[in-house]
């Protein structure tokens, strides 16, 4: 038993660095297809189940039979007309490309970029030394493997969602400036046309899959920003986001007791809200919402919501939006919550100095870390923690 890999792995062949998760040279052994024999659940609660390899070496029917309480597995030929022995073990080279594992090291070897490029599933990323984050030494490749490690869980959030991305095309964070229609022609992004506010008809694109997301990435986008509805449920938004916006002089601890404020706010509403960092100098809560509200109810749901915190702790926080009002308090950002306006996707990295990530965490770390405290290399090893946000479309 080993974590789930994303689909599009079953096509690298070369070597994982050393220290990595799978570190080693990998080979595509076998390639084909499989089918269940039995109408049993098909997951790995199932202590035992039956299917059938068409492959282009394992054939016939076989059966998986958990051995106990942990992760070991017992892998059973069944007796068909597949079942003569055969020494496997003398089937030395790659289904694939028929190169031995000698080769395929050989080959991977030649330069560090060429061996990551092949995992992140030969989709082609120009420039890849091209550094982005000149203090960290983070290049463009970098932000492409991070995306790749992280897509399973970024991409419910971002996927079939209106986005707005931040590109950074000459690797220079002063130079940076937001894109919000499609010119990219990858086959994992789709276009939408919709009315803005003249009445005029203006194309806007979303992420269809992982390989639109690297797509992005290779055209200089590093910074997500997603709609709070899908394209499918347009008018009815599903994600209701608060960023608590401090001023400047606050202390961390005055903005994570307004954090707790809010979140005991919406607890007293019924409404099941999830932590995040933004990457920047506040936190982000977000509350999913089913799709009951139009946008002008979602809005007005959003701003009383901030209202009541106003008006319950009126010298430490307030929805005002300009700058003048939130001396010594906590701005608590609804506006958000509008038609056409973005927030920062989950797991999107900022383009800001450190490259901090916005990273869902779970409520118990609120006093533990900082709102641009979470980095890639952090990022990446929080994945093989169990998802805080685990449930958060259920």
């Amino acid at each position: 038993m080993v974590e789930d890999h994303p689909l599009s792995y079953r096509h690298f062949e070369g070597c994982i660095p050393k220290g990595e998760y799978g570190g080693g040279t990998v080979m595509v052994w076998d390639e084909g297809t499989w089918e269940p024999i039995t109408d049993i659940p098909l997951n790995f609660k199932t202590k035992m189940f039956k299917f059938t390899l068409k492959g282009s070496r394992l054939k016939g029917k076989w059966t998986l039979v958990k051995l106990d309480d942990g992760d070991n597995w017992l892998l059973i030929k069944e007796k068909d007309e597949f079942w003569e022995f055969k020494d496997i073990k003398r089937l030395k080279t790659s289904a694939k490309t028929g190169r031995t594992m000698e080769e395929i090291a050989e080959r991977k070897k030649k330069t560090s970029t060429s061996l990551k490029k092949g995992i992140v599933d030969s989709i082609e990323i120009t420039n890849p030394d091209k550094i982005i984050f000149k203090k960290e030494k983070i290049t463009k490749l970098d932000i492409a493997l991070y995306y790749h490690k992280v897509a399973e869980r970024m991409l419910p959030f971002l996927e079939k969602r209106i986005i707005s991305t931040i590109r950074c095309p000459d690797g220079n964070l002063k130079e940076i400036f937001f894109k919000k229609h499609l010119e990219n022609q990858n086959k994992g992004l789709g276009k939408i046309m919709l009315e803005n506010d003249s009445n005029n008809k203006e194309d806007y694109y979303y992420i269809k899959n992982i390989e639109g997301l690297i797509s992005e990435v290779q055209m200089n986008s590093y910074e997500f920003h997603i709609w709070g509805s899908t394209i499918k449920h347009l008018e009815k938004p599903d994600i209701m986001v608060f960023d608590l916006d401090p001023d400047e002089k606050l202390n961390i601890q005055k903005l994570r007791e307004g954090v707790k404020d809010l979140k005991s706010i919406l607890d007293n509403l019924n409404l099941k809200s999830y932590l995040k960092t933004s990457g920047g100098k506040g936190y982000h809560i977000l509350v999913p919402i089913n799709n009951k509200m139009n946008w002008e109810e979602f809005r007005e749901t959003a701003k009383n919501i901030a209202l009541l915190m106003e008006k319950t702790w009126p010298d430490k926080y307030t929805s005002n939006i300009r700058k003048n009002k939130r001396k010594g308090k906590i701005f608590i950002d609804w506006v958000r919550n509008t038609r056409s306006s973005t927030s920062v996707a989950p797991y999107s990295l900022r383009l800001r100095e450190g490259c901090p990530i916005s990273m869902p965490i779970k409520w118990s770390e609120l006093d533990k870390v900082k709102p641009n405290e979470i980095t890639i290399k952090e990022a990446i090893k929080r994945l093989k923690r169990k998802n805080p946000w685990e449930d958060f479309f259920n």
